[in-house]
């Protein structure tokens, strides 16, 4: 909402809402109850004592000259509601405790440089040297929270923030494809792991994050021996469904590395274009989180209710439950009792 419609529906000027949300001057309770009703929140959420967290650097949006800035402050705006959402389930039950490595990357680093970086993060994730099952769930084990974004625009793509002593990862709903949300998974990783202090937009750090997640998900000293040295696309139906990426990952990295030349490239990436998108090989549906759902069925054991949760965090219950369904697995689940 705009400040000047929301000025319009509570019958103040839109300087008066500038300096209610600076803090410079406080509302009248009759101020204060028509902002409530006007922005669909309890009164009390204007006076919890929530301050905002410390942030290292800013978000790092992938899409960052696609959307506008209305666009990229409602999808941190719902990370600050989801902070305060986690810092309630927090203070119940451990989470897992965050554990990133810290990584090193010269300033003009190089395609080296970026192997050598990844090879680390592997290392310290103990991936060995295969694929990574499941990426969004190797975030949650190691204390990053993913949540999937509402959806409220299809050109807010996947990004990461620091909220506060924890990172975040929001993960985009628009495309249901799992190579793709492995890719965006290890991307924003990339970012959390090597430019928590950089100036995001840039579009060196966009490739270094590309080239680390490809380097992460596939290495390139096992990929390299297991690219077909012709364009053969059984055999890279295969690798797409062993490595999780996609086939127009698979063709990059096969011409990046020397094994395709540049009209087998081309040949490929245009075959590819005109097959359209979706690429063919369905490997499944997007890799989901699930901490948030575990979380606070862990918590209902406790006789500890979403209701209880929106309690604490002065939000409405159904916000509360739309992050909570953000950050969990949407499929039922099938449980087999054995006789």
């Amino acid at each position: 909402m705009r400040k000047n419609e929301l000025a319009r529906q509570v019958g103040v000027t839109a300087a008066a809402i500038s300096q209610y949300e600076l803090g410079q001057v406080r509302p009248s309770a009759a101020v204060l109850a028509r902002l409530a009703l006007a922005l669909s929140m309890p009164v009390e959420f204007f006076a919890a004592a929530f301050p905002a967290p410390a942030m290292a650097g800013q978000a790092h949006f992938r899409s960052l000259r696609a959307t506008s800035q209305a666009e990229r402050d409602q999808a941190e705006a719902f990370g600050e509601i989801a902070r305060r959402v986690v810092e309630v389930i927090e203070s119940h039950i451990r989470l897992p405790e965050l554990r990133l490595p810290h990584l090193d990357l010269p300033d003009a680093s190089t395609s080296a440089d970026l192997q050598t970086v990844a090879a680390s993060a592997r290392d310290a994730f103990s991936v060995g040297a295969g694929p990574v099952g499941h990426m969004v769930r190797l975030l949650e084990a190691h204390g990053v929270i993913v949540l999937t974004l509402p959806e409220v625009s299809d050109r807010v793509d996947a990004f990461s923030h620091w909220y506060g002593q924890r990172p975040y990862v929001f993960a985009s709903p628009s495309k249901n494809d799992k190579a793709r949300s492995r890719m965006d998974a290890a991307h924003e990783l990339a970012h959390l792991l090597l430019h928590h202090d950089a100036e995001p937009g840039s579009q060196i750090l966009e490739r270094q994050a590309t080239a680390f997640a490809s380097e992460f998900l596939a290495p390139t000293n096992v990929l390299g021996d297991e690219l077909p040295t012709r364009l053969d696309f059984d055999r890279l139906h295969e690798l797409k469904r062993r490595w999780g990426i996609s086939l127009k990952a698979l063709i990059y990295r096969g011409h990046a590395i020397g094994v395709y030349r540049e009209h087998s490239y081309r040949r490929g990436m245009n075959l590819l274009a005109e097959w359209g998108d979706p690429e063919p090989g369905d490997i499944g549906p997007r890799e989901t989180p699930s901490l948030l759902g575990k979380a606070v069925d862990l918590l209902a054991g406790q006789q500890f209710s979403v209701h209880d949760v929106a309690a604490q965090t002065t939000l409405p219950t159904t916000l509360v439950q739309a992050v909570i369904e953000a950050g969990s697995d949407p499929r039922p689940r099938l449980t087999i009792t054995a006789l």
